[in-house]
């Protein structure tokens, strides 16, 4: 794995489950988006969103969440727009079922704020306006799980 994901060999992916099952394939398309051309990075984002952050949170979502920021933040991922799109359906998604999940998937979108504070002033446009949605959602944020 390269330097952007480092550390995804060591999380026990056929452990976690995502929407759709065992979480074993969330490696092999979080590199997709990393480091392959623009349509296999959006449809690799697109599994992504998905089994991760669409319909609900679950604990691979929040395993791939510290990925998912490396990746927004890293210039040459050609589909960081999309990544910081999926993080705020991770944030403005939950797991009823699961509560401890949910709060755990929403601290890690939170725990990224100096990263989207620095997206904001991104030199792409798209960055930025997907950035400055985030930073919102994250300022807005009141979900049941994560009220004080």
């Amino acid at each position: 794995m390269g330097a952007i994901l480092k550390g995804m060999s060591r999380v026990r992916w056929h452990e976690l489950t995502h929407a759709y099952g065992s979480a074993q394939d969330v490696p092999g398309r979080l590199s997709r988006v990393a480091w392959v051309a623009t349509r296999a990075s959006a449809d690799a984002l697109n599994d992504l969103a998905l089994w991760l952050g669409e319909l609900a949170v679950f604990d691979a979502t929040v395993a791939a969440v510290p990925f998912l920021w490396d990746l927004a933040a890293t210039d040459s991922v050609t589909s960081r727009p999309g990544v910081i799109k999926l993080l705020q359906a991770i944030l403005d998604h939950g797991n009823p079922p699961q509560l401890d999940v949910q709060h755990a998937a929403h601290q890690a979108v939170h725990s990224g704020r100096t990263a989207v504070d620095t997206l904001i002033s991104d030199e792409d446009p798209a960055v930025r306006a997907a950035a400055r949605d985030l930073a919102a959602a994250i300022g807005s944020h009141a979900c049941e799980t994560c009220r004080p």
